[in-house]
């Protein structure tokens, strides 16, 4: 069986001037970086064209097992354009810490890939290089500030800001620095965040234009005065200079899929621990060159899902017309209490078990925001007729269909037949709504999505964080929308609960600003935002031949 490397290595790319021109740009509106990569002009978002239909596609709570909701979405953009449809797909960069860790990469798999895949997966047109760049300018300016005299009486001991890079390292989370006196700086406790994790990637996905994301870095919140005001990057005088560093990474990438299909790929924050979609821009520019925009959202759809739509549809203003719900009986079984190596024989009481899962999933995105969905079936050679009638009858109960999706191995011919359904559902009126009213309480917003996503009864408050909602509220952040830092393995804030349980209490430690981002984090569990290395990280099987081709890239 081939690798999705070497697949992606024998494909035969066309020149990202074709795949342009597929998707209606002509020579003014892109830059090329190579053959195959190109960024596109700013202008095209502004288009006077009906936007096209967004169909958000995401998943049951993830598991060792895999769910394939990229290769889903991009098989699902190759099945669409076998069926004679104006589509693009829009998806976010992955994060080099996972690839060198163990999650792999975000390009898809099998035969339905974004590629070149090695490019994207790694440093692609170098947007994670600029975001770090002008994260860690800031946090220089901010140490400089203090030291030369610090004007704005910024308290060493109130920074919220911290450096980021883009690797997985437990060893810079949390560090000391400015050690060595004199003019070595001002000694202080510090620590580093993934790229992924920072405000200024979440900045860039949610900024509307260049103007806005220039006004979103000026309101970063990056400490407090000793009199307990906030302190911004705008009063360091730091947001044009970021802005010249984010000028160029502000600009959606095109590449391609396997099968040609223009893919738009920007932007790559985090769901677990923020808001987890791509770009705004991106998907604007998408919806003015297709009829179906086809996206995706981090992890399960308590996480990149309800973010998608409560945060980012928000501020916006979009409306999906469809979601895609992908799920693997081999998944929904370790939900119901099997071991990974357990998977391979039939066992419809532990998929009956691990269900309630998906219909919880199902439930929230019909009942809560009111949108159609159809539930992707990912379909495994060791999955029995009996396993997949099961999910099939469960989800005609909740009035959804399911479709058998053979993309990884089919391409865009194996995902056809929910591609179609996909249409479909595009058709249909929907009463898109939210889940809380951004206006209400703090604490009601958390609650709401506590008792109504996840399906917990209450939610439990540290002093801290009772404090720092307080201090917010009363600064005047308290209507702004939750993004919630939450373990992405279930429902609850404890990864060990699988399936769909009940009953729970989630307990936020601590809550803070991501002003220039336009919303609050609760930070639930033991959340962490800069992940470490596993015991053997993949690191340790990519290499690069003589001749320069990239080895052991998943």
């Amino acid at each position: 069986m081939k690798t999705d490397i070497e697949i992606a290595q024998e494909a035969k790319l066309e020149h990202i001037s074709k795949i342009a021109a597929r998707a209606g740009l002509g020579e003014d509106d892109i830059e090329y970086y190579g053959k195959y990569k190109a960024k596109i002009g700013l202008s095209v978002m502004k288009r006077e064209k009906k936007d096209g239909k967004l169909v958000l596609v995401t998943a049951i709570t993830p598991t060792p097992a895999g769910e394939g909701k990229t290769t889903t979405t991009i098989g699902l953009a190759d099945g669409m354009k076998r069926l004679q449809k104006n589509v693009v797909v829009a998806l976010r960069e992955p994060s080099l810490g996972p690839v060198f860790g163990i999650k792999g990469g975000a390009a898809g798999g099998g035969y339905a890939q974004v590629v070149p895949m090695e490019d994207i997966n790694l440093h692609f047109t170098g947007d994670f290089h600029a975001i770090g760049a002008a994260n860690n300018l800031l946090c220089a300016m901010l140490d400089n500030h203090i030291f030369q005299g610090n004007a704005l009486h910024i308290d060493p001991e109130k920074i919220v800001l911290r450096r980021c890079v883009d690797m997985n390292d437990r060893q810079l989370r949390n560090i000391e620095d400015g050690l060595g006196g004199g003019k070595n700086g001002v000694p202080r406790k510090d620590g580093f965040d993934i790229t992924v994790a920072s405000e200024v990637m979440a900045i860039l996905c949610l900024a509307s234009s260049l103007s806005d994301l220039k006004a979103r870095l000026s309101r970063i919140v990056v400490g407090y005065t000793y009199e307990g005001a906030p302190v911004t990057a705008g009063d360091l005088k730091a947001a044009g200079a970021m802005t010249a560093l984010l000028k160029d990474a502000l600009k959606p990438n095109l590449v391609q899929t396997l099968e040609g299909t223009p893919a738009l790929v920007h932007g790559g924050p985090f769901a677990n621990i923020a808001h987890g979609c791509n770009s705004v821009i991106a998907t604007k520019t998408a919806l003015k060159l297709a009829d179906y925009v086809i996206t995706e959202a981090g992890f399960g759809a308590d996480l990149g899902a309800e973010k998608f739509l409560d945060i980012k549809c928000r501020a916006a203003g979009l409306k999906p017309s469809a979601v895609v719900i992908v799920a693997t009986v081999r998944a929904l079984k370790m939900h119901g209490g099997l071991l990974k190596e357990e998977l391979k024989e039939e066992n419809l009481q532990a998929l009956e078990q691990g269900l309630p899962n998906l219909l919880r999933h199902v439930s929230n995105i019909r009942n809560v925001y009111g949108l159609p969905a159809v539930v992707a079936v990912n379909r495994f050679p060791t999955d029995t007729d009996a396993e997949i009638a099961l999910v099939i009858r469960k989800c005609r109960e909740l009035g959804v269909n399911t479709v058998l999706s053979d993309v990884w191995a089919k391409g865009g011919e194996g995902g056809e037949e929910l591609a179609r359904e996909v249409v479909r559902l595009c058709e249909e009126e929907n009463a898109f709504r939210f889940c809380y009213d951004e206006k209400a309480p703090v604490k009601e917003k958390i609650e709401r999505i506590v008792t109504r996503i996840y399906g917990g009864k209450d939610v439990a408050y540290t002093p801290e964080a009772k404090e720092e909602i307080a201090r917010l509220s009363e600064l005047g952040f308290g209507q702004l929308p939750v993004c919630m830092a939450k373990t992405q393995y279930s429902f609850s804030d404890d990864a060990k609960k699988l399936g769909a349980p009940e009953g729970f209490t989630v307990t936020v430690r601590t809550v803070k600003v991501s002003a220039g981002a336009g919303f609050l984090v609760a930070l639930t569990g033991n959340i962490l935002t800069m992940p470490g290395l596993p015991k053997v990280p993949a690191a340790e099987n990519i290499d690069v031949t003589e001749d320069g081709k990239i080895v052991g890239l998943f």
